[in-house]
């Protein structure tokens, strides 16, 4: 077979496609009959990834059963400039999907006595704050940790990840310089690109080598991933790799992860080799004993709430069935990995392009759902009909509240006689002040506040505060100032005219403050809320980005 999957005649290779069609077949005796062949088979993985054109970023995809390639090709351009093919040796950047190999080198060297999952991370990162409270390698490992992730802390500073080219000890620099925590070790989930780079600086001070020189002959040489590389430095010049490209209008336009941070992410691999790599780790061959057992153990948060986040890895159900899984994102590079241990069947989908993000369907779904086919949806229960609450009861409820995590503002009204949270969460009676979401999200309210007890049974906390009224006079321009913030290294400044707030990063970089509550805004990043001093002027704020919450400015002019 060469690079793009066409298969010479040869009585060999004749030889060859029938066993594959042969391996296929059994593939496939549980999908659909209309995929009972491997041409069908084919043709339908195809029509998934044919919006990947000749003249224009591609994939490649790969699939295994029971450790034997079944298919595997590639499509589209690794390079548009100069209009190189994609091919299945070209090196895409994996994303996440690189977690698992940096958590296996910590497993390796647990192995070798040389350090504990259990061990406080201050014993190899001492220069990090002391919080007050136990972090372990595993709550690093596991997303539990509480730390922030750099990169969030960059771009509320105003230079995001690839605008500078940021190594792994510029991200320990803003690590240190966090002051708080998102949340206690163990009780939430959050995921943080921190705890992996932590982790690779950890890999460097134990074993006395770089991550990217520890994994060649303890991970990729013995899993037969000669090709595979880290991404240690973006100068690195590397033979083969696909360039990534993401999209404005019909326009692509370069977009790679111009940085050296490594070992949350930054592999430069195949879809092939990562194949090898799951044959090679599900089936013992990592570490002696096998460390397999360790790789997809996990740990429930405090409160006893199950968590499927393993070593690097995702232990979960999909479509119906067991599935171990990660998937990646770095610059416009796209990654996913899927093994299902029931059916001994590996997917390995790897993209120089982001340009199908927003699509309705991804190609790779599309093609991993001929082999395990969607679920048929159940039928809806009957509705129970609601209890009825007087409207004057529900009003009681509406206003503004705030997220005691990160200061977000949620707006509870009456909408045809029912209470909503937000705009389209409908809240149905369950008693005169217990409400249930279709989640099965349970709402308690008390005076001046209300929690919300998810499906998951972490229970929320929102307390009541005014509305937000900067439509008088001078009000938006009592925000006003600069302010700066230890934690992320910047200064900001926040503008006013008439009732409009912005708040100013750097030169053309102004990001538009809705106001919420009082004292409360949305911004393009997340919630941002002002604090106040004993004479009730405004002191500094706190911002909060899908993974760092309440990131403290003072104001300082």
């Amino acid at each position: 077979m060469d690079d793009c999957g066409r298969q010479h005649q040869t009585p060999e290779n004749r030889t060859i496609m029938k066993k594959l069609s042969l391996l296929l077949f059994s593939a496939c005796l549980y999908t659909s009959a209309q995929a009972q062949t491997w041409q069908d088979t084919v043709a339908r993985i195809e029509a998934a990834f044919s919006r990947y054109k000749p003249d224009g970023p591609g994939a490649q995809m790969a699939i295994s059963r029971n450790g034997q390639v079944i298919f595997s090709k590639a499509w589209g351009l690794a390079d548009l400039e100069h209009n190189v093919k994609l091919s299945t040796a070209s090196l895409i950047e994996a994303g996440s999907v690189s977690k698992q190999f940096t958590a296996a080198a910590i497993l390796l060297l647990e192995q070798e006595g040389k350090l504990s999952l259990d061990d406080e991370v201050h014993k190899y990162i001492p220069e990090l704050p002391d919080y007050g409270t136990l972090i372990t390698i595993r709550h690093l490992m596991q997303h539990t940790s509480g730390l922030k992730d750099w990169g969030s802390i960059a771009a509320i500073a105003g230079w995001p990840r690839g605008t500078k080219a940021y190594d792994n000890l510029d991200a320990l620099a803003i690590i240190c310089r966090q002051k708080t925590l998102n949340n206690v070790p163990g009780a939430e989930y959050i995921y943080s690109n921190t705890g992996y780079t932590l982790m690779t600086i950890i890999v460097q001070r134990v074993s006395g080598k770089e991550m990217k020189d520890f994994s060649r002959p303890a991970i990729f040489d013995p899993a037969g991933m000669q090709q595979s590389i880290w991404r240690s430095s973006y100068k690195l010049m590397v033979p083969g790799r696909a360039m990534a490209y993401s999209t404005i209008g019909p326009k692509y336009l370069n977009d790679m992860p111009n940085e050296s941070v490594y070992g949350h992410g930054g592999l430069l691999t195949t879809a092939e080799e990562l194949l090898r790599w799951t044959q090679f780790y599900t089936t013992g061959k990592l570490g002696n004993p096998s460390l397999f057992p360790k790789q997809v153990t996990t740990r429930p948060l405090n409160n006893g709430n199950p968590h499927n986040y393993a070593a690097g890895l995702v232990v979960t159900k999909l479509n119906g069935k067991e599935v171990i899984m990660h998937s990646g994102a770095t610059a416009s590079y796209r990654a996913n990995l899927e093994y299902f241990p029931e059916l001994g069947l590996t997917f390995a989908f790897l993209s120089n392009t982001s340009a199908f993000d927003r699509d309705s369907t991804v190609p790779f779904i599309l093609a991993r759902n001929i082999f395990i086919p969607e679920p048929k949806p159940k039928k809806p229960q009957t509705a129970v009909p609601p209890l009825a609450v007087p409207e004057e009861t529900l009003r009681n409820y509406t206003g503004w509240y705030q997220f005691s995590r990160d200061g977000r503002g949620l707006k509870l009204s009456i909408k045809n006689g029912q209470l909503y949270a937000g705009n389209n969460t409908a809240l149905y009676p369950l008693g005169k002040n217990r409400f249930k979401n279709e989640r099965g999200g349970v709402y308690e309210f008390a005076e001046g506040s209300f929690s919300e007890i998810t499906p998951e049974k972490d229970t929320l906390q929102y307390k009541a505060v005014d509305f937000a009224n900067i439509n008088n006079d001078g009000a938006a321009a009592r925000y006003t100032g600069e302010y700066y913030s230890e934690e992320a290294d910047a200064r900001v400044t926040i503008e006013a005219e008439g009732t409009t707030v912005w708040l100013v990063q750097k030169a053309n970089s102004k990001l538009t403050l809705n106001p919420q509550y009082k004292d409360g805004f949305e911004t393009p990043y997340g919630p941002l809320y002002f604090e106040r001093n004993e004479q009730n002027k405004i002191s500094g704020f706190k911002i909060s980005i899908s993974r760092a919450r309440n990131v403290s400015f003072t104001k300082v002019k």
